[in-house]
């Protein structure tokens, strides 16, 4: 049986994720959130529309309408679910290949599910397997006209006002290819989009936020001032500068938080960032005198913290970033357009923007191990104090477990690159003794 992961569901689609399953799921998503509509939109995966029609066939069977958007990026879903108090599910698997798909459930405002709603649904949605399969047929009404008003409150963030920038953006053949290029026009700027042919099977194929070096050869072709990655479902994105750097999630994190700290406009004076955040952005907080709460892996992590501290901006390394005076989740969209407005405001490269920070060499291997692991820091407790002891202030080390399999994730921090992977294999050689298993990649 499948399970939420740190968003949402995922699983080889039509194999793992049935349309039983899927149909299952939105029905328990019903009875617990009790919505008075649900909107449903998805990515370009082929498999997409016979899982959205399950979901429409799952709210028919607990009496609740369904909006369809269509092919749509998830935080447009999440738009619909704020702007329409509707529930909102998202049929993607994000940065996963096509074979692949998954469901993301947006609560009544749009917001993330918290904890407490999470674990009710699957409670629900794993009862429901003992009940008879629903006989009613899905009823749907026409939502893609909310695509054009998200886009539209997209652009608003902005203006017209990206006039002479030269953008490559990168849509990943996912859902982004339907929108980004044309806001991004209407915002002013010379688009160069590539990737924007989607044919159910070429979603993230070596393209997207994940694979970069097309974006990059491109980006230099064109003598662009930047590009933008987008991943599958347009919730992140990377950047690239017009020397060819790609800008992860941390750097565009640090040049949002100094320009909005500078205008007046970062609330609270701080942030959210998760555990997997460059020691090199916490230094250059420090020095902008930002505080910067750390919180699990997730951008539902992020959120929460956003909320409880009363935040305007976080996110995630991996290009997850939230804005949150602007939407109510991560938005690739937003993230790209609000960084390109300081490009073109501060008439400043973005090869220049980046150097509000410097990012520390960060090694990351993974240990297979023999049984699922649950506690790896207290296993090798002396290990990492040691480790951690001879780092001191030059360095970090973070090893946590994979929520879904026997796997654990083992980071190290250094100034120097040798340094840092020395000492990762080190970590999981310790990690091996006690587990047994083997190192499954270094990079």
């Amino acid at each position: 049986m499948l399970h939420f992961g740190t968003d949402g569901v995922r699983g080889v689609a039509l194999d793992e994720l049935t349309p039983a399953l899927s149909r299952d799921l939105a029905r328990a998503v019903v009875r617990v959130l009790q919505p008075t509509a649900v909107v449903v939109g998805r990515d370009t995966r082929e498999s997409g529309s016979v899982l959205q029609q399950a979901i429409v066939d799952g709210c028919a069977a607990e009496g609740t309408p369904v909006h369809l958007l269509g092919v749509a990026p998830t935080p447009a879903v999440a738009f619909a679910a704020e702007r329409h108090e509707w529930v909102g599910i998202a049929v993607t698997a994000s940065h996963n290949p096509w074979t692949d798909n998954g469901i993301k459930v947006f609560a009544s405002g749009g917001s993330k599910l918290g904890d407490a709603d999470q674990i009710e649904i699957e409670r629900v949605w794993h009862a429901l397997i003992a009940e008879p399969a629903p006989v009613a047929l899905g009823t749907e009404h026409d939502a893609s006209s909310v695509i054009e008003e998200y886009s539209a409150h997209r652009l608003n963030i902005v203006g017209a006002s990206l006039q002479g920038l030269v953008v490559v953006l990168d849509n990943a053949n996912g859902a982004m290819s339907y929108v980004a290029p044309q806001v991004f026009q209407a915002a002013g700027a010379t688009v160069v989009s590539m990737n924007d042919q989607p044919n159910g099977h070429n979603i993230n194929d070596a393209c997207g936020a994940t694979h970069v070096d097309g974006l990059i050869a491109r980006v230099l072709h064109e003598r662009a001032d930047i590009g933008i990655a987008f991943d599958g479902d347009g919730d992140r994105l990377m950047a690239v500068t017009a020397s060819g750097m790609v800008v992860d999630g941390d750097y565009i994190m640090a040049i949002a938080a100094a320009d909005l700290v500078q205008r007046g406009l970062l609330r609270n004076k701080g942030l959210a960032v998760t555990v997997m955040t460059n020691v090199g952005f916490h230094r250059a907080m420090d020095e902008l005198g930002i505080d910067v709460v750390v919180t699990p892996v997730g951008d539902r992590s992020v959120l929460s913290a956003l909320e409880e501290y009363d935040f305007v901006l976080g996110g995630e390394q991996s290009g997850h970033i939230i804005h949150r005076a602007h939407a109510t989740t991560g938005d690739g969209l937003v993230a790209a357009l609000i960084l390109c407005e300081y490009l073109v405001r501060t008439q400043s490269s973005l090869d220049e923007a980046a150097t509000i920070m410097q990012s520390y060499p960060q090694v990351l291997v993974n240990v297979r191990t023999e049984e699922k692991v649950h506690d790896p820091v207290a296993d090798i407790a002396v290990a990492i104090k040691a480790v951690e002891e001879s780092l001191g202030d030059s360095g970090r080390v973070l090893v946590r477990p994979s929520g879904t399999e026997p796997l654990v994730r083992v980071m190290v921090e250094a100034v120097d690159e040798e340094v840092a992977k020395t000492t990762a294999l080190h970590l999981a050689a310790a990690l091996i003794a006690v587990h047994g298993g083997a190192i499954e990649g270094a990079h």
